[in-house]
């Protein structure tokens, strides 16, 4: 078989000669035309035979056998053409599963194996293409074509030959199955080309990247190749000796620890002391002994304890169990404070830290006499009675509800009480929770669990009887984490809090002993469940008289003190504190009335400093200017409804009650009924009756009753931005509605309220207290009421009362005439004679 034009005998070493590349300054050489020549063709799985490399091969597949023997036998120059397969999972693979460029190889040595194989050891000589092949059975045979290597003498290929070097010496020297005699061998090599086939051949390339060196024709490009591969395989060669090394110092470090550990025990026994482990176990068990934990919760402290003994220190479920032991210690099995009952003393408190509030107060004294009565009396009860109730258990807690408007000192109340009683506050803010485990407490199968907030705040404050508020009831959240509102329902209930089981601790604590009173400015977001266990006491917004006696009492006192004034510095009179609550502060609450106070002890304070004299300061009514600016608040109710068809409804907001007012105009239209305002569905179904009760008695008012044919009537509720909802606005929507029709204006000085039906009949509705003095703040004298809600105004202030005129009407005829205001005349003064109007029933 001819090789490309070669004589058979002519020495194999001249095949694999490379050309000389030209000298610098000649003009290159033309190539030679490429030589080509008909080979057997041995496919390879999972190996590359680069030119100029002895590799030693496996044969084991039938046609490959044959090959071998045939390429042997029948040619003396014993050269074959060496291929990688695409598909190594395949036994023989056929031409389009081979790539079409491989290396011509000649077999220098060959062996047949004992089971069957045939061991070769073969020298690479050229790269060769596949261009056809001539014949697939009994083995592969193509035509191929030589393709020398392009060698370019140049700066570059110096450079990248060195750093190709320079990185398989850091490889070798990280790599251990490596031998050194490599590095050697590839700083003993001159051409490029041999060192980019030793150097690829030496390392762990998958099949695609060491084919695309063999097929890269420039050795320039091929040596760029290799480095880019090898400075990969030193990062991540680098990053794995670094872990390594971290494990390794990891493991030392523990033997270390684990050495002197062993070593201290053993200095403790000469000196006859007991171990660190020893030392702690017997220090957790004097505290269980000492901590008077009920028999269930003692029995698993001492379970955990005894697991806790078997483990090494160094076992991660130790810390677990100690965390858990040192809960359990810490908690207030047995600690209590004395209850102080003097009946007198907490009266004293309460009313030297907040003014009126009597149902609160009166509840507190009650609880106060009562536990009292029950200690002094506790001994008369012969000792062989048997209780007479043998379901329901003796109940020492009490569990309230404060609900009213922020700012009116729900908050601060808590803090009173327990100052009143001698017992530790505790407070803990519910708004925005959302997670049940925040109550209940974390299993222990979770990393840093935890006990619940309950369990946690008791611990902190070292009793099992505080005074513990629980603010912002009413916010609590829910979603997929659990209902820490069902989560309470356990803790607010006398009838299991003796029994609470915390997820942490999974013992029960007692919670009979604390006063529990929580805080909401509704009701309406308080689950059923809940708020069956609770007592509900309302708080409900301060008159102007009482926001001046408080302002006197408390507030002007105290921002006097934080803003570092003395008593006689600032002096308010009694008429400017009555003015900032009217016209800068009007709030259900007293926060702002306070933040405005400290505003103008502020201003003082500066003058105080800047002159260096002390005042008085007098604030006045008529220099509030200086101080506050231009008032806030307007009396705008005569503004308002000096127009037919505004009417002054009134309000009950979470933040106390408001006014609004109900606005009602014609346009020519077809029957339109248009209500804005941002209004629920009830409130727009409220507003629909009352049109149709006015379409209905049209005619007994002296309104057309053919009004609504050509004309659109809209009906609208500032302010367009706030929500609003509920019935009781339907007198007021029907008031502006016979206004507007009848052209008859509202009387300014009136307010009202309650729930209308289609037969004109005037129905109870919520909030009358809040309502009330939102219309005494707005400067209203007469507020119309529906006349079942007459029994509500005994929650008004007596003060109030007087001031106001209240009538208590049961249907809507009766509210208008009280609302409306005569017909102006016609301009030939024969106007419609004006409706009498029945006396105000004053309560």
């Amino acid at each position: 078989m001819a090789i490309f034009g070669r004589s058979k005998d002519k020495d194999e070493a001249d095949i694999q000669k490379p050309a000389a590349p030209p000298e610098e300054g000649q003009a290159p050489q033309q190539p030679p035309a490429p030589k080509r020549a008909v080979l057997p063709i041995l496919p390879l799985r999972g190996v590359v035979v680069y030119p100029m490399m002895w590799l030693p091969l496996t044969v084991g597949q039938e046609r490959s056998i044959r090959l071998i023997d045939e390429a042997l036998t029948q040619s003396e120059q014993r050269v074959i053409g060496l291929v990688t397969s695409r598909r190594p999972e395949i036994d023989e693979p056929q031409p389009d599963q081979i790539y079409e460029v491989g290396t011509m190889a000649m077999v220098h040595r060959m062996l047949r194996a004992p089971d069957g194989t045939i061991r070769l050891i073969v020298q690479g000589l050229e790269r060769i293409r596949i261009e056809k092949y001539v014949r697939t059975q009994p083995y592969l045979q193509a035509q191929v074509v030589e393709i020398p290597d392009i060698l370019e003498n140049t700066v570059e290929l110096e450079a990248l030959a060195r750093t190709a070097q320079e990185q398989f010496r850091q490889l070798i020297n990280l790599v251990p199955h490596l031998p050194e005699e490599l590095e050697m061998a590839a700083l003993n090599v001159e051409d490029a080309r041999q060192l980019v086939y030793l150097i690829a051949s030496s390392l762990r390339l998958n099949i695609e990247d060491a084919q695309a060196i063999l097929e890269i024709d420039s050795v320039t490009e091929k040596l760029r190749k290799l480095t880019a591969l090898l400075a990969k395989e030193l990062e991540v060669l680098e990053l794995g000796r670094k872990i390594q090394s971290e494990a390794v110092g990891e493991m030392e470090k523990m033997q270390r620890e684990f050495y002197l550990r062993e070593q201290m025990k053993a200095i403790q026994k000469e000196l006859g002391e007991g171990d660190e482990q020893e030392a702690e176990i017997k220090e957790l068990e004097a505290r269980i002994a000492a901590a008077g934990m009920p028999e269930e919760a003692e029995k698993e402290a001492r379970r955990e304890l005894d697991r806790m003994r078997k483990m090494p220190i160094q076992a991660a479920e130790y810390s677990v169990i100690k965390t858990y032991l040192d809960w359990m210690v810490t908690l207030p099995w047995q600690k209590r404070t004395e209850d102080n009952l003097d009946i007198a003393h907490a009266r004293q408190v309460l009313d030297e830290d907040h003014y009126d509030l009597d149902d609160i107060k009166e509840r507190i004294l009650e609880y106060l006499a009562v536990r009292k009565l029950k200690l002094e009396r506790k001994g008369e009860a012969p000792e062989d009675e048997s209780p007479a109730d043998k379901i329901r258990r003796e109940r020492e807690g009490v569990i309230l509800c404060f609900v009213g408007p922020p700012g009116v000192g729900k908050t601060s109340l808590g803090l009173s009480i327990a100052r009143a009683m001698g017992r530790k506050f505790v407070r803990l803010a519910l708004g925005g929770i959302r997670d049940e485990a925040e109550i209940r407490g974390f299993r222990r199968t979770y990393i840093g669990s935890m006990p619940g907030r309950i369990i946690q705040s008791l611990r902190r404050v070292e009793s099992r009887n505080p005074v513990f508020m629980l603010d912002e009831v009413d916010k609590l959240g829910r979603d997929f984490r659990g209902d820490p509102s069902s989560a309470l329902l356990e803790v607010l209930d006398p009838e299991q809090n003796r029994e609470f089981r915390d997820h942490y601790l999974d013992v029960p604590f007692d919670l009979s002993e604390v006063m529990f009173i929580t805080t909401a400015n509704m009701l309406d977001t308080i689950p059923e469940p809940l708020l069956d266990r609770m007592e509900v006491i309302e708080l409900h917004s301060y008159t102007t008289e009482e926001k001046v006696k408080i302002a006197q009492g408390y507030l002007v006192p105290r921002q006097i003190k934080e803003n570092g004034l003395r008593p006689g510095e600032v002096v308010f009179e009694e008429e400017a504190l009555r003015r900032i609550v009217r016209d800068y502060t009007r709030e259900a609450g007293v926060r702002n009335l306070e933040r405005t106070i400290g505003t103008i002890c502020r201003k003082v304070a500066t003058k105080v400093a800047e002159n260096g004299t002390g005042g008085p300061y007098v604030i006045t009514a008529d220099n509030l200017v200086d101080y506050l600016k231009k008032p806030k608040y307007f009396d705008e109710v005569a503004e308002r409804t000096e127009l037919p068809g505004v009417a002054t409804g009134l309000a009950w907001t979470m933040s106390g009650g408001d006014i609004l007012f109900l606005e009602a105009t014609r346009m020519p239209g077809k029957k339109g009924f248009i209500v804005t305002g941002q209004l629920g569905d009830v409130m727009k179904e409220s507003a629909q009756a009352a049109l149709s009760w006015v379409r209905a008695n049209a005619q007994r008012w002296g309104i057309d009753p053919n009004f609504f044919e050509d004309a659109d009537i809209h009906l609208h509720i500032p302010a367009g931005a706030v929500p609003k909802d509920g019935p009781s606005a339907g007198v007021a929507m029907a008031t502006a509605l016979v206004s507007l029709l009848t052209g008859r204006t509202v009387k300014s000085n009136v307010g009202m309220t309650g729930e209308i039906t289609l037969r004109g009949k005037v129905l109870p509705v919520g909030g009358i207290k809040e309502k009330v003095l939102a219309a005494h703040r707005a400067g209203l004298d007469t507020v119309i009421l529906p006349k079942r809600n007459e029994k509500d105004l005994d929650d008004v202030p007596p003060k109030t009362r007087e001031e106001m005129n209240f009538v208590l009407v049961e249907y809507m005829d009766e509210v208008l005439h009280a609302a409306l205001n005569p017909p102006k005349p016609s301009p030939d003064g024969h106007g419609e004679a004006a409706q009498e109007e029945p006396a105000a029933v004053v309560a």
